[in-house]
């Protein structure tokens, strides 16, 4: 445990300050240049994924419905994150109140374990839509679709609002904390208590498996069941366009849930100071950045919406 103060005071306001990539003015300058440029590309990116899904009527369908939601889910993710780190980078380091802390940690679980619960619902999607085709239309209703959403959002306030709760309820040692991460964390945060913290690291696990485990699991009977059905198909085109589909939601799968499982699940101890940040750069930057780039640049359907986006806007320009 790391204390900045003297011991924890009900009564004196804690603050949290999040440690400095580096000290080097030029890196910083490097790191926030880029930093801002990969948060640009994320709001630009899945922006126009949620505006082709809304002015293309044939994109009206569920797994553009579901696609829309993941990008609107990347927006909010990203922005509760990325600009108190943008803040912290090229600036003085600003100090985070108790309950700012607490606001960004419960906004952060929410948004990412519905993210996690959104992957999981697309797996389903591309399992019936690829094991079960004529059916499709009659399974996958829209009232099932708008279900599916709520039902992973409400699954996901359901686990955040408690588990921040009890990580703040915890004693801090000290009215002024560094935080070793560029954000409020759950793992950092708990080695910053002043108290036993087995409990709350207990019900870490518990959310981690239902937000981690068993939704990557699901994920991978239904891609089973779907492997098998694609090798049952005659033509070599129609495996390939299968596959295609299929592979770009597996990417974005992966790296969201083995990047997840090496933060939450490693004990305490076994983690080094700075890996759990690294790792976290990448399901901050990387996975919301690649979900507009495999969804537009292997997907024709949106490619095809924006193309007619881009070509009506020149024509207009034009005239």
């Amino acid at each position: 445990m790391s204390s900045l103060g003297t011991p924890f005071n009900h009564s004196g306001a804690t603050e949290f300050i999040f440690r400095m990539f580096t000290s080097s003015p030029k890196i910083q300058a490097l790191l926030f240049s880029l930093f801002l440029f990969l948060y640009v590309m994320i709001l630009c990116g899945n922006t126009a994924i949620i505006w082709a899904v809304c002015t293309h009527t044939y994109l009206h369908t569920p797994m553009y419905f579901f696609l829309s939601n993941l990008s609107f889910l990347e927006i909010c993710y990203t922005s509760t994150l990325v600009p108190l780190l943008l803040a912290n980078i090229i600036g003085a380091r600003k100090p985070i109140s108790l309950a700012g802390c607490a606001t960004q940690m419960f906004f952060f679980v929410t948004l990412g374990s519905t993210d996690c619960f959104l992957l999981t619902v697309m797996a389903y999607d591309r399992y019936v839509a690829i094991c079960h085709p004529l059916h499709y239309t009659l399974i996958m209703t829209q009232q099932l679709c708008t279900n599916m959403v709520a039902g992973s959002l409400s699954l996901a306030l359901f686990l955040a609002l408690p588990l921040t709760s009890l990580v703040f309820t915890l004693p801090f040692c000290g009215n002024f904390q560094e935080i070793n991460h560029f954000f409020c964390d759950v793992p950092p945060l708990l080695h910053l208590a002043c108290a036993d913290t087995h409990v709350p690291q207990a019900v870490l696990y518990v959310v981690s498996i239902l937000v981690l485990t068993i939704p990557f699991l699901l994920i991978c009977i239904s891609y089973i069941f779907i492997t098998t059905t694609i090798l049952h198909i005659p033509s070599a085109e129609g495996r390939q366009r299968a596959f295609s589909t299929c592979s770009s939601h597996l990417t974005v799968v992966l790296l969201q849930y083995g990047c997840g499982s090496l933060v939450y699940f490693r004990p305490p101890s076994s983690t080094p100071a700075d890996e759990g940040r690294q790792l976290a750069l990448v399901y901050t930057f990387v996975t919301p950045l690649l979900n507009p780039l495999i969804y537009t640049l292997r997907n024709k359907d949106v490619k095809n919406a924006l193309k007619k986006a881009m070509s009506k806007k020149a024509a207009s320009e034009s005239l």
